[in-house]
């Protein structure tokens, strides 16, 4: 069973996507100096679109998020702490979720998506690495049997 299987069957879905938007929202948070400004603001940007967008988004995503993680995720368990073997890999991590996000966002029909994208990439992928520890945390805490 893939992540995707076990993360989005219907008794997790929902709660699965509410907690990646709340680790989002805290990565937001956290962030500060210009980039952080600028991240705050395309972030309102993208809420801005309708209410319920940023939760859209996560849900049309996490599907392609978890089958690109799950190989790595299957190393971590058998190297024995899935969390910590996607932190310490967490450039290799960010580069499968950004290749997800990189796919979907060619697609995108909204002009303001693509653009603020694109504007963000080139610091993306620091950010996605700073992420990954919480992400993985979020994904154990639903695969635990």
């Amino acid at each position: 069973m893939g992540l995707s299987d076990g993360l989005l069957n219907p008794t997790k879905k929902a709660i699965v996507i509410e907690d990646c938007c709340n680790m989002i929202e805290g990565q937001l948070a956290s962030k500060s100096g210009m980039s952080g400004i600028a991240l705050k603001t395309a972030f309102a940007a993208l809420k801005g679109i309708k209410p319920g967008y940023i939760p859209y988004v996560v849900e049309q995503i996490l599907p392609q998020c978890f089958i690109a993680l799950d190989p790595m995720w299957s190393r971590g368990i058998e190297k024995g702490d899935p969390i910590e073997y996607l932190s310490a890999n967490r450039s290799d991590t960010a580069d499968a979720l950004l290749s997800v996000t990189d796919a979907r966002v060619k697609s995108a029909k909204r002009p303001i998506v693509r653009g603020t994208y694109e504007k963000l990439r080139g610091s993306a992928k620091r950010h996605v690495e700073e992420a990954v520890p919480d992400l993985a945390k979020v994904i154990n805490n639903y695969t635990k049997v």
